[in-house]
């Protein structure tokens, strides 16, 4: 394909160039639209069905908006893995609609430090960002962080938000890249 357009189910900038770089290798133009919609979900998504419901709204709410050929919605959150000392593990779902069928691939999955947890996990749920935020003010290495994102900081910069957001776009373009090995995977309700 030559050309993509694109609405993205957020203004995020992190979740913008995540798409730029998940689908720009295989177009040579992308152009994409930021999209105020919701995810309709909590601020701080809890298990695998929040954080997909969040990702497949702001993929069809964005491509409700029109002039595109594809919307995608990203969404993180913490699903509960029993075997972890946390016991979550933080994973983005990007879901990808073209009006017919939605595809879904996901990041690969980090602990965030207990307290965070804690607080993300509680009642009232607080956003893990926000935990995290508080957690690392005080560290030096944190003023003037070129990644400025929680796993940046986590990875000392080797992951950026951005890379990381990516990895569940490409997993989520497998089905448009390959139709003939999937069956169609319906409408909105996918």
């Amino acid at each position: 394909m030559i050309g993509l357009r694109v609405n993205v189910g957020s203004h995020n900038a992190a979740k913008l160039e995540a798409v730029r770089l998940g689908l720009g290798p295989f177009f040579e133009r992308l152009e994409l639209t930021a999209c105020d919609v919701e995810g309709g979900v909590s601020d701080q998504p809890l298990g695998f069905d929040e954080i997909v419901t969040g990702a497949r709204n702001r993929a069809i709410g964005s491509f409700g908006l029109g002039n595109c050929d594809l919307a995608a919605g990203i969404e993180d959150g913490l699903v509960p893995v029993a075997q972890l000392p946390t016991g979550y593990v933080n994973l983005g779902c990007c879901v990808l609609y073209d009006g017919n069928q939605a595809a879904y691939g996901f990041s690969s999955g980090f602990e965030y430090p207990p307290t965070c947890v804690s607080d993300a996990t509680g009642f009232p749920r607080a956003p893990i960002g926000a935990a995290f935020d508080r957690l690392i003010a005080h560290r030096p290495q944190a003023v003037g962080d070129p990644w400025r994102s929680n796993v940046g900081h986590l990875t000392r910069g080797l992951l950026s938000r951005a890379d990381y957001g990516s990895h569940a776009v490409i997993c989520a373009w497998v089905r448009f890249l390959h139709p003939d090995l999937y069956e169609r995977a319906g409408g909105a309700s996918s």
